[in-house]
């Protein structure tokens, strides 16, 4: 696409992130280039914010995938903006993630602790720019159907499965499924949109 059609774009990617922001107790601090700059006080409830633009926002037809990086600490506020190394270190996190990912720090998850209806994985450590020390990262992933008791349920079989015994999980649009049997899994990717759970 043209320089004009890419500044459109990521403008309405900056106003499509406005509402959500709000909707989530957040504050949209300012756009950079095709990026924006999100500011929150809840750590579990930015971590729903993240997810909610990377697969709501970023899931649009026609619209690039959406990366999310993000990090809790202290931070200087000066004239509306943000400054320090809390966030550049988000910044630094969110150059790690892949299309479609949230990934946070170590401090993130942390104050985030139990967030209801997400799953966290932790990625390992990671040598980010301009940070002595490698980075410990967790991404975080929409849970799919679950029990009473919180036991993920095949999407296939509808069988309750212990993810620490699950032969198979998957990611799907953004929607973590663990899998009773490596079969139901492959019967699973052959056709997703037959199950309802995803």
């Amino acid at each position: 696409m043209g320089d004009s059609d890419a500044a459109d774009l990521a403008h309405q990617f900056y106003s499509a992130t406005s509402e959500l922001v709000a909707q989530h107790g957040a504050e949209q601090i300012k756009m950079i280039g095709d990026a924006v700059l999100v500011r929150a006080d809840d750590a579990a409830s930015a971590v729903r914010l993240a997810l909610c633009l990377v697969h709501d926002v970023g899931g649009q037809h026609l619209f690039p995938t959406v990366r999310v990086g993000m990090d809790t600490g202290a931070a200087v506020e000066r004239d509306g903006d943000w400054f320090g190394s809390t966030v550049n270190l988000a910044a630094r996190v969110s150059g790690e993630a892949a299309g479609g990912e949230v990934l946070l720090t170590e401090a993130t998850r942390s104050a985030a602790g139990i967030v209801a209806g997400v799953h966290f994985h932790e990625r390992g450590k990671r040598t980010v720019r301009n940070v002595s020390e490698p980075v410990v990262l967790h991404a975080a992933c929409r849970e799919g159907a679950q029990t009473d008791e919180g036991l993920p349920i095949d999407p296939v079989c509808r069988m309750a499965v212990d993810p620490e015994k699950s032969p198979g999980r998957i990611v799907y649009h953004g929607v973590e499924l663990h899998f009773c049997s490596l079969d139901c899994a492959r019967k699973f990717l052959a056709a997703p949109e037959h199950y309802s759970a995803a």
